[in-house]
């Protein structure tokens, strides 16, 4: 039976969220912690968990306010997919564009606030509240006033930090109390091909952005350059692995994201049949691209397992 009434409203407003995108952040977020473990640095679980609700309300505050800020480019977005031109919540009516807007400012408080409990309980609370509260602002502004960066044509390079880079970092600072040489070579894969999905989630899109004026690459460079960028991302990330390995990443973690590599050859075989206007592909493309960040985390985190 179809939902109806406050049931309804209930269950658009969790759709708005993105729930099921929840599940990445909280995957970089452990690869941070088990770096961390591997590193020295005994388990500190309630800066753990405290820290993994942080995130977690962070990246809600950052779906809400996308879907909030980008309600003219969804709008006017023909070739939405599963995987890009936001949840489609406000677009079909479901709920007010003003839910999402007092749900992102909600979680954007929480995240705040978690973030200060989080600190407290690290080795370092200045360092680890530093680096919290500027992924935190960095997520808002993504999106949100007073930067609008995805609308600036910064929103891939930042984008690719914040989901993947702060994430990971957050888990690994609030374990060490510091930045190591070692979490810094954990992210540095994960960004680029973070930088790969973002691109390729925005090429649906780019015909409704550029209807509104919103700057993505894609609107920037057109279609066909994004495509080769993110193309070129996903073939650096692999060269860098035995770069990553010489400058001290663990032999067994450097080798992980390789298993990911069949789908980073599809991305750039279907780049050189030019994808970018192949829209029957988008789809596949956006859940591969996906896929690729985050199979290559998930077998990093378990070459780090391994060696704890």
């Amino acid at each position: 039976m179809k939902p109806t009434g406050l049931l309804a409203r209930l269950v658009a407003l969790i759709l708005l969220g993105r729930p099921l995108h929840l599940a990445g952040g909280a995957l970089f977020y452990a690869l941070g912690v088990a770096a961390a473990g591997y590193a020295g640095a005994p388990l500190a679980l309630d800066a753990a968990l405290l820290g993994l609700l942080t995130v977690m309300t962070a990246q809600l505050m950052n779906h809400y306010s996308n879907d909030y800020f980008d309600l003219d480019a969804d709008q006017a977005n023909p070739t939405p997919t599963r995987w890009s031109g936001g949840s489609r919540v406000l677009p079909s009516g479901q709920l007010p564009p003003q839910a999402a807007l007092w749900a992102a400012l909600c979680c954007g408080g929480l995240a705040l606030v978690l973030a200060g409990f989080a600190a407290s309980a690290s080795p370092s609370p200045l360092a680890s509240g530093a680096l919290l509260l500027v992924a935190i602002v960095l997520a808002w502004v993504y999106s949100g006033p007073p930067l609008y960066l995805h609308r600036r044509g910064f929103g891939e390079p930042v984008g690719a930090f914040v989901v993947t880079g702060t994430t990971a970092l957050s888990g690994y600072i609030l374990q060490t109390g510091q930045l190591t040489l070692l979490s810094l070579l954990i992210i540095l894969p994960l960004c680029l091909m973070q930088f790969t999905m973002l691109v390729a989630v925005s090429l649906p899109d780019q015909q409704g952005d550029r209807a509104v004026g919103k700057l993505t690459l894609a609107v920037l460079l057109g279609p066909e350059r994004a495509a080769w960028c993110m193309a070129g991302t996903t073939v650096v990330a692999y060269l860098m692995l035995p770069l990553l390995w010489y400058a001290g990443l663990p032999t067994l973690v450097a080798l992980a994201p390789l298993g990911a590599a069949p789908i980073g050859l599809w991305i750039s075989f279907q780049t050189f049949r030019g994808i970018w206007a192949k829209p029957h592909l988008w789809d596949a493309l956006g859940f591969w691209s996906i896929g690729q960040v985050v199979a290559s985390a998930g077998l990093m985190l378990l070459a780090f397992l391994l060696r704890l």
